[in-house]
């Protein structure tokens, strides 16, 4: 039994492992404080554990910098008529290490861009009236054009999948977002 418990702590290892090495060399190379300086606007979805889209969503984003703090005011169009706002305060480390935290966030994001990619990682707290779960969010981010990223974040709690958000970001003029 000892056997089995210890080939599937390295199988769950094995697939969590960081993969952003990978992106090493690749380029363009995502720095946020440029990406995320100015009007954007993302279009995504939601999906439950099966795959199911459970909400869709546009997002209108302002990304302003300061040196190596950057705020980024992101505001959500669901698809069911709700509105929502989150405000992103980021700071960048340095060495491609990011951190930021938002009213909804639990403690602080941390991630690192290696090449074209960002991992980020950070628990998000729903609102009540969507159970007021607190969700572990692993989002990867990945520059696909100077002007478009990519996200896939995957949603856990307690260890185990409950969902995908998954987006696409694009760098607009300020004349769009009115």
């Amino acid at each position: 039994m000892r056997w089995w418990l210890i080939a599937f702590v390295l199988l769950l290892t094995a697939c969590s492992s960081n993969t952003m090495e990978s992106y090493r060399g690749q380029t363009p190379e995502l720095v946020l404080e440029q990406f995320f300086n100015g009007p954007l606007v993302a279009t995504g979805m939601v999906q439950d554990r099966s795959g199911t889209v459970t909400r869709r969503f546009t997002v209108t984003m302002t990304g302003t910098w300061q040196d190596d703090t950057g705020v980024l005011d992101e505001t959500f169009y669901w698809d069911d008529g709700e509105e929502s706002k989150r405000i992103w305060t980021l700071t960048a480390l340095g060495d491609g290490r990011y951190q930021g935290r938002a009213d909804d966030v639990v403690g602080v994001a941390e991630g690192s861009a290696v090449g074209p990619a960002l991992n980020w990682r950070y628990q998000l707290e729903l609102p009540e009236e969507q159970g007021g779960w607190v969700i572990t969010f692993d989002d990867t981010m990945v520059l696909v054009t100077e002007d478009e990223l990519l996200n896939v974040a995957v949603m856990t709690k307690w260890g185990f999948e409950v969902g995908r958000v998954t987006l696409t970001i694009r760098k607009v003029d300020a004349a769009s977002l009115l």
